[in-house]
């Protein structure tokens, strides 16, 4: 099954079971992807993570069943997962800006998270510099951190700020971010920011070594300020590459991030002329 099928099978699927606890393990065989790969194709694709999309709907029809119908809200709030009153008054206001009772009561207005409907149209003709490396296993030093994928977007580089701020960028710069999900199947990962491992230092408390593994890595190119431009990059790897690739499938749980020194650019990482990359392992199909 292509990615953007893929991810439009998983967007019917969520709404035909938008009421049942839906693992993302489960949409994710549904579609026939491995979750690792199926939760940052969809993020990158959509914009946003499963976990979001699929509170945001429910918040919707939610605030539809309070406006249309009788329902007690604790029989609404069970319904669309919530386990206390208090938990989704919590998410309820979040999301619409305004409490149920006051919906219910006072007819406030509510927000609407219409579905995603996934449309195929005429896109591509960008170019991406890549190229496919074999590369022996190595082994890297670092700071390790496990993130829920819900979240990751925004607490990784919070991560990197409390790296450099405690002072272990004095020990590990940072040439890569390393993101590990060996099992393919669970909803969260691990993240290093890490450097290449010299066996002849000792391994500095808090710090940890890991073993990447041999693969053929595609590895993609990206000139730019960061963070936009190797988003930028992710993105097209996710939205264009990927699809469109007929020779190449993703291998393994893994993605590596490589940064060059931005004390050789006048203006650091933020430089037009900034270069990074993307390495993902990859197979022929």
């Amino acid at each position: 099954m292509e990615w953007i099928e893929g991810i439009g099978e998983a967007i019917n699927y969520i709404e035909d079971n938008i009421t049942e606890e839906i693992p993302i393990k489960d949409i994710a065989k549904k579609v026939l992807m491995s979750p690792f790969y199926f939760q940052k194709g969809f993020a990158m694709l959509c914009g946003f993570t499963v976990g979001e999309y699929i509170r945001q709907r429910r918040l919707t029809l939610a605030g539809r069943e309070i406006v249309s119908t009788d329902k007690k809200i604790i029989d609404i709030a069970l319904k669309y997962g919530y386990s206390s009153p208090d938990s989704f008054t919590k998410a309820f206001t979040r999301f619409h800006g305004v409490t149920p009772n006051a919906v219910r009561k006072d007819g406030a207005m509510i927000k609407s998270f219409a579905p995603l409907k996934i449309k195929f149209s005429l896109e591509g003709g960008y170019i991406m510099d890549y190229k496919i490396v074999e590369k022996d296993s190595f082994t890297i030093i670092g700071v390790s951190k496990v993130f829920k994928y819900d979240n990751a977007t925004k607490e990784i580089p919070q991560f990197w700020k409390e790296h450099y701020e405690t002072g272990k960028g004095k020990v590990v710069c940072g040439m890569y971010g390393v993101n590990i999900d060996e099992s393919m199947g669970l909803d969260e990962f691990e993240y290093l920011i890490a450097d290449n491992y010299n066996p002849t230092i000792d391994i500095p408390k808090g710090f940890v070594t890991k073993i990447i593994p041999k693969y053929t890595w595609a590895v993609f190119a990206s000139k730019g300020p960061m963070p936009k431009s190797l988003q930028d990059v992710s993105k097209k790897i996710f939205s264009e590459w990927l699809p469109n690739c007929k020779d190449y499938e993703i291998a393994a749980g893994y993605n590596i991030e490589m940064y060059t020194d931005p004390a050789n650019y006048p203006k650091g990482s933020e430089d037009e002329s900034y270069y990074s990359e993307m390495w993902i392992p990859v197979k022929k199909k």
